[in-house]
């Protein structure tokens, strides 16, 4: 499959592009601003920006699939919803499936179906609502696209870890352990994604977790 990956140089875009050109996809690492010295075998890289549609489009030609993996700039939450859409522009014009890499905020808070979790601080500490909000605009937007598009939301947490190839699938509503924790690593999270890609599901919002 050839992969286009957007935001490649993030937490999770770098983590997606490994684990596909693991699996032996031909992947296409979107980089905004300087393009790493080494990557992976199978992996190509190239500079854009995400909102200039009209490079997407070029880009997304000869892709099968496109992951957007995006991230504001602290300070810039509130371009979210433009740059998803001018993604999702690209994607329909080329008639190619996008999986956007989301964020928790617009899932639902277990046990209470009628609360987002933007909405519950046990799971969005305040520091951490402008973000999570703007996820929830991102998903607002691609609801209004008649693009192809699923999107993932992550946990509450998702950092820095161990691939351990295995994770729980949910719906729409945040998935928690025993504990109560909800997290997962970003290694994990890029399982997830590749899992989605090669036996898509149909569903068009979706989460994970441990």
């Amino acid at each position: 499959m050839k992969i286009a990956v957007i935001g490649a140089a993030g937490m999770v875009g770098s983590r997606v592009t490994s684990e596909a050109a693991e699996r032996g996809h031909d992947v296409t690492a979107v980089f905004r601003g300087e393009v790493p010295a080494s990557l992976p075998g199978g992996v190509s890289a190239v500079r854009g920006n995400a909102t200039d549609r009209d490079r997407m489009s070029k880009l997304f030609t000869e892709a099968d699939a496109i992951v957007a993996a995006t991230r504001p700039r602290p300070g810039l939450e509130g371009t979210v919803p433009a740059t998803i859409t001018a993604l999702l522009d690209a994607a329909v014009e080329t008639r190619t499936r996008i999986v956007v890499i989301g964020g928790a905020g617009p899932l639902r808070t277990p046990g209470r179906p009628g609360q987002l979790v933007v909405d519950n601080p046990d799971y969005v500490a305040p520091e951490w609502r402008v973000i999570a909000a703007a996820s929830v605009a991102q998903l607002d937007a691609c609801r209004e696209h008649p693009a192809d598009w699923v999107y993932l939301s992550p946990p509450a947490v998702l950092e820095p870890g161990h691939r351990t190839g295995t994770y729980r699938r949910g719906g729409t509503t945040l998935l928690t352990d025993a504990e109560g924790a909800s997290r997962i690593s970003a290694e994990d999270l890029a399982v997830a994604v590749l899992d989605e890609l090669e036996n898509p599901r149909g569903e068009e919002h979706f989460t994970v977790g441990y």
